[in-house]
């Protein structure tokens, strides 16, 4: 897939994007648990590059966030969990440039996003409970709202 025919595809599914150079061409889905996934495309010389940034590294429990990251790897199509040299999260892949078509690029985008927002709140618990209920316990002590937190309420009140 050259990239002007990445460029008719994206357009073709309907999806938000922008291109970014002759190459690249950055993706926004919408999602549930994340307001929203940015996938990064950018094409080779012989394969497409597949990156979205799902989390920045963990406050604690590295261990168990990379032990789900590792698990889930098991069951992902195309794309794999990975870290940067900070220890953020991305879900990164490859895809020959010859085998990208826009059935397949439709998956893989459907993949990336599914696994973004399936895993979020998921890893959002292990890797920063502590922030989350800081966060949670200053919210309430002022009288804001806590409504975006509401998924993490078993952290505070685990009742």
């Amino acid at each position: 897939m050259t990239p002007d025919e990445l460029d008719d595809a994206l357009a073709g599914l309907g999806v938000d994007y922008r291109r970014d150079g002759p190459d690249a061409f950055l993706v926004t889905l919408p999602g549930e648990r994340r307001q929203r996934t940015l996938v990064w495309l950018v094409v080779g010389d012989h394969h497409v590059l597949i990156e979205s940034f799902v989390c920045r590294a963990p406050d604690e429990n590295a261990e168990q966030v990379y032990r789900f990251l590792l698990q889930r790897n098991a069951r992902l199509r195309t794309v794999a969990y990975a870290l940067d040299s900070t220890g953020d999260i991305h879900l990164v892949g490859r895809s020959s440039r010859s085998g990208l078509t826009a059935d397949e690029l439709d998956t893989v985008l459907g993949v990336v996003l599914a696994t973004s927002d399936q895993d979020f709140n998921p890893i959002l618990e292990r890797g920063f409970a502590g922030a989350i209920r800081r966060e949670w316990a200053w919210r309430t002590s002022r009288g804001q709202s806590v409504r975006n937190l509401a998924a993490f309420r078993h952290l505070v009140d685990p009742g």
